[in-house]
């Protein structure tokens, strides 16, 4: 048994992570130096670790969660040709460190909020994770569905995520759903 856990302990050690472990800094590319560079970003890279060690621990599709790290690793690193690159690295993380915490059962689900929508054609729900580092929400629309985090509101609530905003004031929410403008009302 001792020989088993040391095998698992070594291949959770060799899962594809973010960038810089504890102990320094391991980056070869330009987003890597930057995230080992900037205190902020290096703090976000290691929560998301820690986050996808804990995920991989308990997942019971460890195909799948190592594939869907590997692609927001390929898609952070596309920040580096932005011209708000740190901004986008940034945004890149507070993300992952949802998702992980949101898709791999890290948090208790809050109760869906359901909408009754101007267009009729699809039902939106709404989940609010707001006692989650960063804030988000699961934002469902017929069968999309995304992660959005919470953003700066002058009045309401405000979140988003590329391709949808979600606001809510005085009991209705304006939704822009990747171009599909909605106006909606909770179902309580």
């Amino acid at each position: 048994m001792r020989i088993a856990a040391g095998v698992f302990a070594v291949s959770i050690l060799s899962l594809p992570v973010a960038t810089a472990g504890p102990s320094g800094c391991n980056a070869d590319d330009d987003v890597g130096r930057q995230v080992c560079a900037d205190a902020e970003l290096s703090a976000l890279d290691q929560r998301t670790n820690e986050l996808y060690r804990q995920a991989v621990l308990q997942s019971d599709d460890r195909p799948t969660l190592i594939a869907a790290q590997r692609g927001w690793l390929q898609a952070r690193d596309e920040c580096a040709d932005s011209p708000l690159a740190r901004a986008c690295i940034a945004n890149s993380y507070r993300t992952r460190i949802a998702e992980l915490q949101i898709q791999n059962g890290l948090v208790m689900a809050p109760e869906a909020v359901e909408f009754t929508c101007d267009d009729g054609s699809q039902p939106f729900t709404a989940t609010f994770y707001n006692d989650i580092d960063p804030p988000a929400a699961v934002l469902t629309w017929g069968d999309d569905q995304v992660i959005a985090l919470r953003a700066p509101a002058t009045g309401g609530i405000h979140y988003a995520t590329r391709g949808v905003d979600y606001r809510e004031h005085k009991g209705e929410a304006t939704v822009d759903f990747h171009g599909h403008a909605l106006k909606c009302r909770p179902l309580r």
